[in-house]
């Protein structure tokens, strides 16, 4: 068995937009090195500064150097057949199999991370960067952070935990099929391990505990795997990938219990790389104030955050509908809903359908008698009644309430308890923040599935303990 341990150093942090300033590839059988190779390599790209300064390599280093295409071939001879082996493997391997691609070689080869491999063979070690690792293993390294120097002491690195290896990591490693060549470099495969194929959320975090990502899985497992196959070579993945330590989950009865919870986590916890959640606001909503002069008026105006909105809509068409059927089923005035804007007196007071709000004709307690009819017909309208569904376990069920028209909580009830009242049931719900996006599918959820809903109003009628079973 051939390992090709290959060390790069770029332009930057990605394939996609950086080029490879020097390689170093050196040919190891798992005892020594046998054969190497390194090259500065022009870019044709300037080098940033920052890099200069922690390289030592500068334009008029590599302004005579070959350019990638002329070492295609060699390289590709080099690493085809081998084991492709570096210190955070993803990002070597990306960029060479990206450049090897555009001169038309396709370079598919099993890969090992001596970073993860490092960690399974000597556990519990302060820090497993290249430098840290070697100077706690006394592996000595030349030239630090050029690719030769590197490159070199992984190979040491790598004979080190060839011959450390007596748990079979490298064997297990290379099996086909294992998690272990796609890992992010800093996360453990027990982390996966661990991890259910039912639904529920997960949580990526960084290295000091922070959550960089939260997703939602109809199986776990199964969709958090997703996250690390591919060769993406995109900035934002590398980082990302780099960026996972330790994932944490919490499994959930069912799918939709699993979208409301990212929903409102990621609300919460405003991870770094959820993006398409944040974006998600309520666009306008139906408000009621009291004028200077004792009228309440109802009005379309923009979402506000933290405000007590009669309803919500989508669209401004959306809600212009609805308020002109509150207007004319109860004969409200345009104007005090904002519907007309002229000075003087509304249409409808000149054609008998407004009692002359508007220009004081009417008492503010007798148009607001109508005004609150109004806003009670909308709230009776608002739908309430609970979804019961499949729980974590086939002793429970779950159960998601919403009352007026409002997302207020969901929770798990206990096959073996009764459950009498609304108000026990609506102490078993942890309660959560409501907004469209939640409403649209707990909306969308109960028409496909009528069955799984009951009416608030059927729980509080019926005084014997109601059977939350489904099937």
């Amino acid at each position: 068995m051939l390992y090709a341990v290959v060390d790069i150093e770029t332009t930057g942090g990605y394939a996609a937009a950086h080029g490879i300033t020097e390689i170093a590839i050196y040919i190891h059988n798992g005892e020594e090195v046998v054969d190497s190779f390194e090259t500065l390599i022009n870019p044709h790209q300037p080098i940033p500064m920052h890099i200069q300064a922690l390289t030592g390599i500068n334009d008029d280093m590599v302004a005579d150097a070959p350019d990638f295409r002329e070492v295609a071939d060699h390289i590709y001879e080099l690493l085809h057949d081998k084991i492709f082996v570096a210190h955070n493997v993803n990002f070597d391997y990306s960029f060479v199999r990206h450049h090897l691609e555009a001169c038309g070689h396709q370079l598919l080869v099993k890969k090992l991370c001596t970073v993860r491999l490092s960690r399974k063979v000597f556990p519990g070690l302060a820090s497993y960067s290249l430098g840290k690792l070697c100077k706690t293993l006394n592996i000595a390294i030349n030239n630090r952070h050029r690719a030769a120097g590197d490159a070199e002491a992984t190979a040491t690195l790598l004979g080190l935990i060839v011959s450390e290896d007596h748990a079979g990591v490298i064997a297990d490693t290379l099996k086909k099929g294992s998690r272990e060549q796609v890992l992010p470099p800093n996360l453990l495969r027990e982390a996966i391990d661990k991890l259910p194929n039912t639904p529920g959320v997960y949580y990526f975090k960084d290295e000091k505990g922070k959550v960089v990502y939260v997703g939602k899985a109809k199986q776990l497992k199964k969709r958090v795997c997703t996250h690390f196959t591919g060769h993406s070579i995109s900035q934002q993945r590398q980082n990302f990938l780099k960026s996972i330590f330790h994932i944490d989950f919490v499994s959930c009865g069912t799918e939709l219990m699993a979208f409301i919870l990212e929903a409102s986590e990621i609300k919460k916890l405003w991870p770094a790389n959820n993006r398409a959640m944040k974006r998600f606001e309520q666009k306008y909503s139906l408000y009621h104030f009291e004028d200077q002069n004792g009228y309440i008026r109802l009005g379309i105006d923009k979402h506000r955050k933290d405000s007590h909105a009669l309803y919500s809509f989508n669209y401004l068409l959306e809600g212009h509908e609805l308020l002109r059927k509150l207007v004319e089923q109860h004969s409200l005035c345009e104007k005090l809903c904002f519907i007309q804007t002229l000075k003087h007196a509304c249409t409808h007071h000149a054609n008998g359908q407004c009692n002359g709000a508007c220009v004081g004709e009417e008492a503010p307690e007798d148009y607001n008698y109508r005004v609150n009819q109004a806003i009670k017909q909308l709230q009776d309208l608002l739908p309430s009644f609970i979804l019961v569904d499949q729980g974590r376990t086939d002793d429970e069920q779950s159960c998601i309430w919403v009352e007026k028209g409002k997302f207020y909580g969901m929770g798990y009830i206990s096959n073996h308890v009764d459950v009498n009242d609304l108000e026990s049931l609506k102490s078993a719900m942890e309660p959560y923040p409501s907004n469209d996006y939640i409403m649209n599918l707990v909306l969308s959820y109960q028409s496909r599935f009528p069955a799984k809903a009951i009416p608030l109003t059927i729980i509080q009628q019926n005084s014997e303990a109601i059977d939350f079973t489904f099937t």
